[in-house]
């Protein structure tokens, strides 16, 4: 039994549990406890989103460092675009005059490429020339091109992105069908392709202007080829042959038998000279051994005239398939490619290293062929004489065949050396590889 001096302390307890409950508020913490879990998934997720999209824009980036072709820039483009905001398929459609030009797609689309819509007449071109993104709800009834001009026919939904650099529009990616659902585009996918689209327009324009250079670079060369053999021609072969005309009509005029005899076998010997420079011109642009006996019996050939002709000794490591070998053949473009370039560096040297021995080596390892000239001579500045001596036209032989060229030049010689893919010929069997 409780007594009365007791009851004031179990009341102030009493009270200091109800206080204490009052304040917890289980329930309310509760809550609060599920407000931070939502706060939390949804920064989650938008570090998610973050993170994709840094992810996309570093490819990207990655690609315009490589400095690789427009085709590959474009495919890296529509793949990591789609992946970003989720969409079903994403094409690529760039500016070509008046029209845009689809380009590249991926996804569940059909093969569109080489599609052509007028830009004043197109949902796509009107993003084009008001730099403007749209989100689109029903393809079918906003949509101004028909669905299936893009290869997806059963779109719902879209969003379609310019792309600019530097103030020009370059062209658009039009993402459809937000995931499995076909759900809509919402702003932060906007957002996120807007970004996208920045980076992707600087990688599109940077391998645009390289594919432009290369083209300028190998019209150039082909036009130096043009105007070296012109001088050949005119300097070698239509000479003579001007001279044998000459030759031919004083003997014509004086009406002297004996003469005419003397003329006749003077322009049989000039003849035969003028064949032999044609057969020497012929040989340079494409031997006749490199199709009918391969690479190696060409270039052996190659460095035995150049022996003769230039005094300089040879030094010579030829790996490469025998005369009598079929299978393993290096592939034509490739075999052209490093003929024309021992061309070149032996040219050089006789014209300008006064060298007195050259070695040349050709070895395969790892797939790749490995192309090296190596001369004692008196050595050049590469930085200042490259257009001089042929360089640019080689780097760009190599270039266009997939390699690398490197120029070493000093007091004591040059070192020419090149990396090429070691491409077999269509139908060849792949040489056995040595451990």
């Amino acid at each position: 039994m409780k007594t009365d001096s007791e009851e004031p302390w179990i009341r102030h307890l009493l009270n200091v549990g109800r206080s204490l409950m009052t304040e917890l508020d289980l329930g309310a913490a509760l809550d609060r406890v599920r407000h931070t879990a939502r706060e939390l998934t949804g920064r989650r997720q938008e570090l998610e989103k973050a993170f994709r999209s840094l992810e996309a824009t570093r490819d990207v980036a990655v690609a315009i460092g490589d400095e690789v072709s427009l085709e590959h820039v474009l495919e890296l483009i529509v793949e990591r675009g789609r992946e970003l905001v989720e969409a079903r398929s994403l094409v690529i459609m760039l500016r070509d005059g008046q029209e845009l030009v689809v380009r590249a797609s991926a996804g569940h689309i059909r093969e569109m490429q080489g599609v052509r819509l007028p830009i004043a007449e197109s949902t796509s071109g009107q993003v084009l020339e008001h730099r403007r993104p749209e989100r689109i709800t029903d393809v079918a009834a906003m949509l101004r091109t028909a669905p299936d001009e893009f290869g997806v026919a059963d779109a719902h939904t879209a969003l379609l992105v310019p792309m600019v650099y530097r103030g020009e529009a370059l062209g658009v990616l039009a993402a459809f069908d937000r995931g499995a659902d076909w759900a809509a585009f919402g702003e932060d996918d906007e957002q996120m392709l807007r970004t996208f689209a920045a980076s992707a327009a600087t990688a599109v324009a940077m391998a645009q202007t390289v594919q432009a250079d290369r083209l300028r670079s190998s019209l150039a060369a082909a036009d130096a080829e043009r105007r070296h053999w012109a001088r050949e021609l005119h300097d070698e072969t239509l000479q003579g042959l001007g001279g044998l005309h000459v030759l031919l009509s004083s003997a014509l005029r004086r009406n002297d038998p004996e003469r005419a005899q003397e003329a006749m076998r003077e322009a049989v010997e000039h003849l035969e000279q003028e064949i032999g420079n044609l057969r020497a011109i012929i040989t340079e642009l494409r031997p006749a051994a490199l199709d009918e006996l391969g690479l190696r019996t060409a270039i052996e050939a190659l460095l035995d005239r150049h022996r003769e002709q230039s005094g300089f000794d040879i030094d010579r490591e030829l790996l490469l398939p025998g005369p009598s070998t079929r299978d393993g053949r290096l592939d034509g473009d490739l075999e052209t490619t490093v003929y024309r370039l021992l061309q070149e560096a032996l040219t050089n040297v006789a014209k300008h290293a006064r060298a007195d021995r050259v070695q040349v080596a050709i070895t395969e390892s790892d797939g790749e062929l490995l192309i090296e000239v190596r001369d004692d001579g008196t050595g050049f500045d590469p930085a200042t004489t490259s257009h001089g001596l042929g360089l640019a036209g080689m780097h760009e032989r190599v270039t266009l065949a997939g390699g690398a060229l490197i120029v070493e030049s000093g007091e004591h010689g040059t070192v020419i050396s090149a990396r090429l893919p070691a491409r077999v010929a269509s139908g060849a069997a792949q040489p056995e590889r040595r451990a």
